[in-house]
C-alpha cells in the first residue's frame, strides 16, 4: 500500500472513532434528557434505569472521572433522594463530589452543585451539622470564583438562607435572602420576571418571623412586577 493510500486509511480510521466519540455522547445526553422527563413525570423507577445506564454510558465514553459521570451521578442521587433511600443517594452524591474534585481541583465553582446536593441529602435526613459546613462551602466558592455580587452567588446563598430558615435560625437568613434580592437588583431590570420568586419567597420567610408588614411589600412588588409582564 502507498504512503498516499495509508494516509487515507489513517484518516478514516480517524474520523470513525470522532464519529464513534460524537454518536456515544449524543447518546449520554438522549439518556439524560429522556430520564429528566420521567423525573419531571413523577416516574421515578423508570428515570433510575435510564441514569444507570446514562451512568454507564459517561464512563465507557468519556472516562470514570469525567464531569459528565459526576452529573450523572448527581442526576441518580436525587432521584434515589426523591423516593426516601437516602443511603443510596448519599453515596452516590459523595462518588460525584469526588470525581468533580479530581477532574476539576478543589476550589472550581462547578463543585458548588455537588456539595449542595450532598447537602441536600443530609438535610432531607436531618443530618444538619453535615449540611451546614457543605451549603457555606458552595457559597464560598461560588463568590470566590466570581464575585460578591454576581448572579452565579444567588442559587447556593439561597440555598444556605433556606436551610438557616427551616432552623428558624432567622438572624443567619435574612442577611442572606436580602443579599441574593440585591444581586437581582444590581443585574436585572427592576420587572424582570425572576425578581418575582425572589420576593416571594423573601415574603412567605417575614411571615414565619411575623413581620408582615415587611411580607406585604415584597408581595406587592412581586404582584406588581407579574402584573407588568402579562
Amino acid at each position: 500500500m502507498s504512503s498516499f493510500a495509508k494516509n487515507l486509511l489513517l484518516l478514516a480510521l480517524a474520523a470513525s472513532f470522532v464519529a464513534l466519540g460524537c454518536g456515544q455522547q449524543a447518546s449520554w445526553e438522549e439518556l439524560m434528557n429522556q430520564s429528566d422527563v420521567l423525573y419531571q413525570q413523577g416516574q421515578y423507577p423508570e428515570a433510575i434505569k435510564i441514569l444507570q445506564k446514562a451512568v454507564k454510558v459517561a464512563e465507557k465514553t468519556f472516562g470514570p472521572d469525567h464531569p459528565n459521570v459526576a452529573t450523572s451521578l448527581n442526576n441518580l442521587a436525587t432521584l434515589y433522594s426523591a423516593q426516601g433511600q437516602y443511603a443510596q443517594a448519599t453515596t452516590l452524591c459523595k462518588q460525584a463530589l469526588a470525581i468533580s474534585e479530581l477532574a476539576l481541583g478543589e476550589d472550581h465553582p462547578a463543585l458548588a452543585r455537588d456539595l449542595n446536593n450532598l447537602a441536600a441529602t443530609y438535610r432531607a435526613q436531618g443530618l444538619y451539622e453535615e449540611a451546614e459546613p457543605l451549603y457555606k462551602q458552595s457559597l464560598t466558592l461560588c463568590e470566590k470564583a466570581y464575585g460578591h455580587d454576581d448572579p452565579n452567588v444567588i442559587t447556593p446563598l439561597i440555598n444556605l438562607a433556606e436551610f438557616y430558615a427551616s432552623r428558624n435560625k432567622y438572624e443567619q437568613a435574612e442577611p442572606l435572602y436580602l443579599w441574593a434580592l440585591t444581586i437581582y437588583e444590581q443585574n436585572l431590570e427592576p420587572d424582570h420576571p425572576d425578581m418575582v420568586i425572589v420576593l416571594e419567597n423573601i415574603a412567605e420567610f417575614y411571615r414565619k418571623m411575623e413581620k408582615e408588614s415587611e411580607a406585604i411589600k415584597m408581595n406587592e412588588r412581586a404582584q406588581a412586577i407579574r402584573s407588568k409582564n402579562q
